[in-house]
């Protein structure tokens, strides 16, 4: 099978397509035939060897896989060859082929097409967590999305507005970026990039800051967010695109009761009860058509290393796809 892997860590070329033996399932394992793969920020850091957990080489990335059942283990019980499922798995989702443990696959309808499925559990799950496990929004209560137009942020502004925020602030690049978030349901449209963007958050509710805010840049951006942050704020980190360590002062959280909070989808992932609830609201917005999913682009398999520069160049929108 053609497979995308990295044998040392570094920038996008490190990617390359290699041929490797098709893998066989064991135990509670299927092996499913892939078609559709989705692109992540997780997937840039482990290429970059800068990811939360280590990162043996070689490397396959891929966390997050649509396709077809095509064989199963010896102890599979609850799927069989030919089921449609989408599932998240911890590594080697850039290939043709590719290894999952059945208990974790999620069913796809008929209707549902790949590319729309692996749109998503690894960014729709990160969005629902961010928002209601970790930052345990409340109705009524103002949200800060950084990145809004991305992968994470077009259904974290939606997700918040479905779980009753008050209002919902959203921050990118470009006024491009800025009118999808405004599609997606944004109240307050605010471009990043331009000096004294966190003075805007805090006019926009009336000085208070607000109530959750959704933080994956770190640097500088990191430390303005802190600013924009109300009385009982909760700060929800869950990446660090730019490479940029921030550095604050514990004790200044004090005086406001405020928290900052990291966030890692795989310690959520260890709470079956957890997923399964969240997906299933989830699908249940998404065929009532509440909630839109947003492709940003579909690629081949071989133009992962391509893919990698647009992301994290920050000149794409919404979800990146590759396709084997």
């Amino acid at each position: 099978m053609k497979a995308i892997q990295l044998k040392e860590y570094g920038g996008p070329e490190v990617l390359q397509v290699v041929e490797l033996e098709r893998p066989v399932p064991k135990g509670h394992q299927v092996l499913i035939e892939i078609h559709a793969i989705g692109v992540n920020y997780a997937d840039t850091a482990r290429r970059e060897g800068q990811y939360v957990v280590p990162t043996n080489l070689p490397f396959i990335p891929g966390a997050e896989i649509a396709g077809v059942v095509v064989e199963t283990g010896e102890s599979v019980t609850t799927v069989q060859k030919g089921d449609r499922i989408v599932t998240l798995i911890e590594s080697g989702g850039y290939a043709e082929f590719a290894l999952a443990d059945s208990r974790g696959l999620i069913p796809l309808q008929e209707k549902m097409d790949f590319e729309q499925a692996v749109a998503l559990p690894l960014q729709g799950l990160s969005a629902y967590h961010i928002l209601k496990t970790m930052g345990r929004l409340e109705k009524g209560e103002t949200v800060l999305v950084h990145a809004a137009a991305g992968g994470v942020g077009t259904l974290a502004v939606q997700l918040a507005k479905l779980s009753g925020a008050g209002k919902v602030i959203a921050t990118a690049s470009t006024d491009d970026k800025l009118a999808l978030a405004a599609d997606m349901g944004a109240d307050v449209l605010i471009n990043y990039t331009e000096q004294g963007w966190e003075e805007k958050v805090l006019e926009a509710t009336g000085g208070k800051g607000v109530d959750v805010a959704l933080e994956m840049a770190g640097g500088e951006i990191f430390n303005k967010t802190l600013k924009c942050l109300a009385t009982f704020g909760r700060l929800v980190i869950y990446g660090v695109a730019s490479g940029e360590q921030s550095r604050f002062y514990p004790s200044s959280l004090m005086a406001r009761n405020q928290s900052v909070i990291g966030f890692f989808l795989p310690q959520i992932m260890r709470k079956p009860a957890l997923i399964q609830s969240s997906m299933a609201e989830m699908l249940g917005y998404l065929s009532k058509g509440q909630l839109k999913l947003t492709i940003g682009g579909v690629y081949s398999l071989d133009q992962a290393a391509e893919v990698h520069r647009l992301l994290q160049s920050r000149q794409t929108k919404g979800k990146l796809i590759l396709k084997p």
